[in-house]
């Protein structure tokens, strides 16, 4: 029961800051289109298209938190954690896709104004677009790690970098349109050129999401540092050695955790219970309450032979 109503506080955490991040999405977009047209400002039309790319991300969220909250079933007897890693996917594919055309936008606009195209010098309200998106989408950031943090989530991690991200294109455009107003029309090239330099930014923050989600759903082992911790707790119980085939991974936001220990062969079937279930309960409190443990007990060995006592 506890399990149940931590998952569904998990999931209804999830889903207001998603929410709240959703409507921010929505209304910037809206914001950035009008700006974009009425300033004449192509880079102010990239960053609506982001804005753009941001709330289509929130949708992914929201359906696969709910897919992934899903308890265990017949076919699915681990739970349905990897949704929330194929969410997670699915984010740094976008962001990619949105470092990309921003990039190419920008390479397109600055090979332009090296060939002698004078490049529009934008309107007022798009600098102040900029700036509001600026202010709004850090908020939501910090708003999202925050939550990401407390409930240990991989994909509203992702999508709080979503959110920084068009927070940063935003800087960018912010720092082209106003160079391109104080400075004049020779230097509407400054616009693009942040836009690049940004753009990469996102890229190289999207490809490291992605190589993590990707290492999820490939099964990699949990990092050295929580082995170490895990062979820490079961060193612990003194009646118990000799730790082999330890199998870990990540599940979704849960530890999957299988080992085989050995003890004295005169224990009785439920002392070496007991003992398996001790230590079961230290993993859980280290590790959470959905921690997947898998534990074989056998006796000691001594030159490869099973001792019976």
């Amino acid at each position: 029961m506890h399990q149940h109503s931590s998952v569904s506080s998990r999931q209804q955490d999830i889903y207001r800051i998603t929410i709240v991040g959703s409507i921010v999405n929505v209304l910037l977009t809206v914001l950035k289109f009008i700006a974009g047209v009425l300033g004449a400002s192509a880079a102010m039309i990239a960053d609506a298209v982001h804005s753009l790319s941001d709330l289509l991300t929130d949708f992914v969220v929201l359906l696969f938190v709910k897919l992934s909250s899903r308890p265990a079933d017949t076919d699915h007897p681990y739970g349905h954690g990897k949704y929330e890693t194929l969410a997670t996917t699915i984010v740094a594919i976008a962001l990619i896709a949105a470092g990309g055309v921003l990039m190419a936008g920008g390479i397109e606009k600055i090979v332009a104004a090296v060939h002698g195209e004078r490049l529009v010098i934008p309107g007022r309200i798009a600098l102040w677009a900029a700036l509001i998106s600026i202010a709004a989408k850090e908020a939501v950031y910090w708003a999202t790690v925050i939550v990401a943090k407390r409930v240990d989530s991989t994909v509203l991690r992702a999508n709080a970098w979503h959110h920084r991200t068009d927070a940063l294109s935003s800087v960018a455009t912010a720092l082209g349109i106003g160079g391109a107003l104080l400075l004049g029309g020779r230097w509407a090239i400054l616009d693009p050129i942040a836009a690049v330099l940004v753009s990469i930014f996102i890229i190289i923050t999207a490809a490291k999401m992605l190589g993590e989600a990707v290492q999820d759903l490939l099964e990699k082992s949990l990092p050295p540092e929580i082995e170490q911790q895990i062979r820490e707790i079961v060193q612990t119980d003194s009646d118990m050695s000799e730790m082999h085939h330890l199998r870990t991974r990540r599940v979704g936001n849960v530890y999957s955790i299988e080992m085989h220990l050995r003890m004295h062969g005169n224990v009785s079937l439920y002392e070496a219970h007991r003992h398996s279930m001790l230590l079961e309960q230290r993993l859980r409190e280290r590790f959470g309450d959905g921690t997947l443990i898998t534990i074989h007990i056998e006796p000691l060995k001594v030159n490869g032979v099973y001792q019976p006592d």
